[in-house]
């Protein structure tokens, strides 16, 4: 199984520390995985367990990955930001009583770029045959804010992607090129049911993708 160095998830930790953020969660996955998810964010379920995709998404995702032949160990998870963005919303409970909670929230710029080194670092040290983004957040990380996955899911792109130059603080582009498939995050369905059948499609897509060795 593949993981960052110790020095490089606390280095995260601290750059991430003064945003309204909890938890850290590990990527997982072997060293020479099929393929590489790459996510938003974890949410509450993921900063309990320490897993990626352990939620209703998670169940979700795994629905998919299964209906492509594979499992959870055949692929490395990973995301955009590591720690749980969260704000505080309110919750009416059953006998009228109002608590206040943690809501999750897309992370900010300053935080994909607080926690870019760790996954610039995961995706050179795997090299992963073919990354999977899941959702905007994933996709705009690694291509550039005008991506949107509506408009470019279940296409496989051949291109160079971004990578956090800490010396000139912006993102650059990389020399290799890699290919990237964009889908919808597996949770679009259930606030977008319509979503559905162009994610189930997309992973079909997929499938034959990988069947034809790419």
């Amino acid at each position: 199984m593949y993981r960052i160095s110790e020095e490089l998830a606390t280095l995260g930790k601290q750059r991430i520390k003064e945003c309204p953020v909890e938890g850290f969660v590990w990527g997982s996955g072997p060293e020479n995985p099929a393929i590489m998810l790459v996510g938003e964010a974890p949410g509450g379920n993921e900063v309990e367990t320490g897993i990626p995709f352990t939620g209703r998404a998670g169940k979700e995702l795994m629905i998919s990955l299964e209906s492509v032949g594979l499992a959870r160990e055949d692929v490395y998870i990973t995301s955009a930001v590591r720690s749980r963005p969260y704000r505080w919303g309110t919750k009416n409970k059953r006998n009228g009583e109002t608590i206040e909670r943690k809501v999750n929230r897309a992370p900010t710029k300053k935080e994909i770029i607080a926690h870019a080194p760790i996954l610039d670092t995961e995706i050179q040290d795997i090299q992963p045959p073919l990354i999977v983004t899941l959702g905007n957040v994933g996709l705009q990380r690694l291509i550039g804010a005008k991506a949107k996955v509506t408009e470019l899911h279940g296409v496989l792109m051949e291109t160079p992607i971004l990578y956090w130059d800490e010396e000139r603080g912006s993102f650059k582009k990389t020399a290799e090129v890699y290919y990237i498939f964009p889908t919808f995050h597996p949770a679009s369905v259930f606030y977008n049911p319509s979503v559905r059948t162009m994610k189930d499609a997309d992973w079909q897509k997929l499938k034959g993708l990988l069947g034809e060795g790419r």
